[in-house]
Order: structure tokens, then C-alpha cells, then sequence
């Protein structure tokens, strides 16, 4: 990883609060497409893209070129336009869960990641059909924005618990090796949701274990990383290790991950997992 351009090591209130205007903006894009106009169609690698991921992409695209000059953005629909990555780099996926979209479900989200030293410091995510946004600066703390609200935030954090587990799992992309680990850990009630909003009900302490036991791309978790680890929680591979990301060899993809909403608790299970 090339270590050229601005380093960021935080991000500071006045900051926060113009990268959560860039995924309200993204997130206005998007309710702005009819759903006559939105133009579903497969890419290259069989995922789908629409007319609303192109316009929230071309947003976020515009907007962070001014406020983040010299910092390479990594997207889902620019990523072969990338160039070499600084020491800071940004991870977009400008609608997250394009087929939940499509089907008329409501929990897709905006998802922007600041990444520095290949860890998450900073995750925004819109959710535009709930008009709520959640934004988490590691080592400051989590919040939960109601846009129809006025767009006072909310402090959230991950819960504390003994008794059985909560687990949340994906309604579109189901994964026999994450439901055999939740099997083997106990857990009995599984919340299904789509896109990275998982992440975010672990963040405000509705779930406690959030499992990915098959290959996902950086995009689609590293703003979920940093909220869930802002609020208290942790991110890490099924082995314990920290999760790495800005691995442009693999293409931006890690092999899965387990995010916890108790860090104890990710101890307490280690010797539940399999290589």
C-alpha cells in the first residue's frame, strides 16, 4: 500500500457532520429515482446495479473530491478506476442491498468508510427508505440520526448480555456456515435483515452477534465495522484477528468476518470456531 496522500487519524466534529450530509445527499439520490426510471440490470460479476446506485455513486463521487482532496475513494461502482491507496483511503457502497431495493424492501442503506492503517476510524450510513442515518467515530461513540426528526442524534451502544444471544442474519444472501457457527454458539433467535443495516442493530443494542462466514466485499462492512466498534462492539475474522481491509489484490474482498456487540463474549466462544 502506497503511504502517499493526507493521513487522517480521526475525524472531527465538522467533518462528521459534512460526511453525514454526503450520504444524505447520496440517500436523497436515490428516493429522487422512480421506480420506472431506476433501469435494473446485471454487471460484469453478476451483482445487480440500477439507475439509484449510479446517481447516489455520482454524488458521493462529486462531493468528497471537494472535501477530501488527494484521498483515494474506493467504490463498488468505480473500483477498476482505483489507483494506488494512501495510508487513508475512503470505502463507498453507494446503495448496499440493490436487490432488496428492487424486491421493494426498505433496509438498504449508503454506506461510507474512513479507513486508516487498513482499520475503519469512521462509518456513515444512511438508510434512506427509515430516513435515518448512523455515523460512529472510533474511540468517540455511535449515533442514530432521525431525519424527519431535525436530525438530532442519538448516542447508541452495543448491549451487555448473559443470557442467550440474538443473532442477525441475511434475508438475501443466506450462508450455511454462518448458520452451523450460530448452532454450535446456541443462538435460537436469528433477526433477518438486509444490506449493512446489520450492523447497525447491533450498534444501537437490538442483536448481540452478527456472523459472515463466506467472502464479502470491503464496501459492504467497513462502515458497519466502524459503528459496531464505535458503540462498544467489535469486528473481527472468525479466527479473533483484526480485520484488515484495503486489499487490492483480493480484489477488496475479506474471506468473512464475526461482528460482536460483547467483546467478552468473542473471547468466551473462540474455541466454538473452525478454520
Amino acid at each position: 500500500m502506497s503511504e502517499t496522500g493526507p493521513v487522517l487519524r480521526t475525524v472531527d466534529a465538522r467533518l462528521a457532520a459534512e460526511l453525514t450530509a454526503v450520504v444524505a445527499a447520496a440517500a436523497d439520490a436515490i428516493l429522487a429515482i422512480a421506480p420506472s426510471a431506476l433501469r435494473p440490470r446485471a454487471k460484469a460479476d453478476h451483482t445487480p446495479v440500477t439507475a439509484a446506485d449510479e446517481a447516489a455513486d455520482a454524488v458521493i463521487a462529486e462531493r468528497l473530491a471537494r472535501l477530501l482532496p488527494g484521498i483515494a475513494i474506493v467504490s463498488e461502482e468505480s473500483v477498476a478506476r482505483t489507483d494506488a491507496l494512501g495510508e487513508t483511503f475512503v470505502l463507498v457502497d453507494p446503495l448496499d442491498g440493490t436487490k432488496e431495493f428492487v424486491a421493494g424492501h426498505r433496509d438498504y442503506t449508503v454506506n461510507l468508510a474512513i479507513v486508516t492503517g487498513e482499520r475503519p476510524i469512521a462509518g456513515f450510513m444512511a438508510v434512506p427508505a427509515l430516513g435515518l442515518i448512523y455515523r460512529g467515530i472510533v474511540g468517540r461513540g455511535a449515533e442514530r440520526l432521525s431525519r424527519a426528526a431535525g436530525g438530532e442524534p442519538v448516542a447508541i451502544r452495543c448491549r451487555r448480555t448473559t443470557g442467550a444471544m440474538t443473532a442477525v442474519v441475511s434475508r438475501s444472501h443466506p450462508d450455511p456456515a454462518s448458520n452451523a457457527l450460530l448452532d454450535r454458539l446456541g443462538v435460537a433467535e436469528r433477526m433477518t435483515c438486509g444490506s449493512a443495516l446489520k450492523f447497525c442493530r447491533l450498534a444501537e443494542g437490538a442483536a448481540d452477534i452478527y456472523p459472515r462466514l463466506a467472502p464479502i466485499s470491503e464496501w459492504d462492512i467497513a462502515a458497519g465495522d466502524a459503528i459496531v466498534t464505535a458503540a462498544g462492539g467489535s469486528v473481527s475474522t472468525p479466527a479473533g484477528e483484526p480485520l484488515l481491509y484495503g486489499r487490492r489484490r483480493d480484489g477488496f474482498r475479506v474471506p468473512g468476518f464475526i461482528a460482536w456487540a460483547d467483546p467478552a463474549r468473542q473471547v468466551s466462544a473462540a474455541g466454538t470456531f473452525t478454520a
